[in-house]
């Protein structure tokens, strides 16, 4: 099996703001699979969607905890259906990446970030791939980190928002059918350049 999280916070409050632009992207994914729709999950506090892809079971899941409790639902998810951290690939924001870039990395720390952070924790481990969406700051932005990753979006944002977000799907897929690697070459090089 493979799973595939997309992070965020729930709530209508939180839609269209940086630090759910995992859900924003795991929303992508599902319409593009045409796994939908979601169900809510209570065992795990999370949104859940199954199809299949390479012949293996595919689950999608964007936990209900809030951000900073994301392992308390993926992590139990994973083990009762007999996944690995090495079966999953976590969507994040990352507010050290411009507004637009997306970073695909097999593995690594939190970065800061809390939603990963409880992740590693909650799977004793920080081996598994994610697809980084990039939330940063534009300088002179004055605003708390806090404040500004639960910001809405403007227009203007929103609409670099969605265009990241379908980006990271496609580096997910592409993590999919050819694994963590090339998922890397094709994804990181690609927006480097797009970039410049």
């Amino acid at each position: 099996m493979k799973a595939i999280a997309g992070l965020g916070n729930p709530g209508a409050e939180y839609a269209e703001t940086p630090h759910n632009l995992g859900f924003m992207a795991a929303d992508v994914l599902c319409e593009r699979l045409g796994a939908g729709p979601w169900k809510q999950e209570k065992r795990f506090n999370a949104l859940i969607a199954k199809t299949t892809r390479n012949g293996e079971t595919l689950w999608l899941l964007k936990p209900q905890t809030y951000m900073n409790a994301s392992g308390d639902s993926v992590a139990p998810f994973l083990r009762y259906y007999g996944g690995q951290p090495r079966d999953l690939l976590v969507l994040s924001d990352d507010c050290d990446l411009p507004p637009g870039r997306i970073r695909v990395r097999p593995s690594g720390g939190p970065g800061g970030h809390n939603g990963l952070k409880s992740l590693i924790a909650s799977l004793g481990t920080d081996a598994f791939a994610r697809v980084r969406i990039g939330a940063g700051r534009e300088p002179g932005e004055h605003r708390a980190l806090v404040d500004f990753v639960l910001h809405r979006f403007t227009a203007q944002e929103l609409e670099t928002a969605r265009t990241a977000a379908q980006d990271a799907a496609d580096a997910a897929l592409c993590w999919l059918d050819h694994g963590i690697a090339e998922a890397q070459n094709r994804h990181n090089a690609a927006r480097t350049e797009t970039t410049r």
